[in-house]
């Protein structure tokens, strides 16, 4: 008994031992530093990998000249930098509406700030931010196209960009006037323009502020409005960490002014 009172209480002390090696002083999801563990991952590799389009001047505009990208999405994503990195360093990623979430959901960005809507159906799959800018799909249409409103494209092609939601908002609209519309879709807004240039399609379709961007001495944008559009931070499910701070930044540049002073540098409305 006495024996076995021994091994006992051996095998105590070495299970306690175990016990203790295993234990953290913070939680699972903290860095050393006591920041989320993804954001401290960001802090350390000293660079926020962003995905940001590339062809919507005022958003996100690469400049065919100096190559530079330039835009108030490129603003923004430089301010969530700040609060992370304590600088403005960040490494941009050309995307589409069809790419940007597979590249947040493969690692290769960390947050998509890209003219993306937030929808119930896409929360299912992304963490997204509260609006930092909110628009509404509007039509775009050669001037001499007699063509007013929606009720006019009845049996005409519109150009939309694969995976956007133009075409939900415009086909839910058609139906609820009994028009009979047909949809292209392109990989960027430039295609559509040529389309729209060329004939191909008989209308340009998208929220109103990225069609600003392509109007022309040709083009005019008509009145109609459909579908609020509300742009959010993309982040990938399970960086919770880094959710919140883009969400805490965004607020924090809405009370101080700082976001309406961005939207009014680009002229956006």
């Amino acid at each position: 008994m006495k024996k076995f009172g021994i091994i006992l209480t051996s095998l105590l002390l070495v299970a306690g031992l175990v016990t203790g090696c295993g234990s953290t002083p913070t939680t699972p999801d903290k860095g050393a530093s006591g920041l989320p563990a993804d954001v401290q991952a960001i802090k350390d590799r000293g660079v926020l990998k962003v995905g940001v389009k590339v062809d919507v001047p005022n958003f996100g505009y690469k400049d065919p000249k100096t190559e530079e990208i330039t835009g108030f999405e490129i603003d923004l994503a430089n301010a969530i930098s700040k609060e992370i990195l304590g600088t403005e360093k960040i490494e941009p990623a050309a995307v589409t509406a069809k790419t940007r979430g597979p590249l947040v959901d493969s690692g290769d960005v960390d947050l998509v700030i890209a003219t993306f809507t937030v929808t119930e159906e896409r929360k299912k799959s992304y963490n997204f931010s509260d609006a930092y800018f909110t628009d509404g799909v509007k039509l775009m249409v050669k001037k001499d196209s007699g063509i007013q409103g929606l009720k006019d494209l009845n049996g005409k092609k519109i150009g939309v960009a694969q995976s956007a939601t133009s075409k939900k908002a415009i086909q839910e609209a058609a139906d609820k006037i009994g028009a009979k519309v047909t949809f292209m879709e392109f990989s960027t807004y430039p295609e559509i323009k040529a389309a729209l240039d060329s004939g191909r399609v008989d209308c340009f379709s998208v929220d109103g502020s990225i069609l600003s961007g392509y109007l022309d001495d040709s083009t005019v944008i008509l009145a109609d409005s459909f579908s609020p559009q509300d742009y959010g931070v993309a982040s990938k499910k399970g960086n919770d960490g880094l959710a919140k701070l883009v969400n805490d930044t965004i607020a924090k540049l809405k009370t101080s002014g700082e976001l309406d002073k961005m939207t009014q540098k680009w002229g956006l409305k």
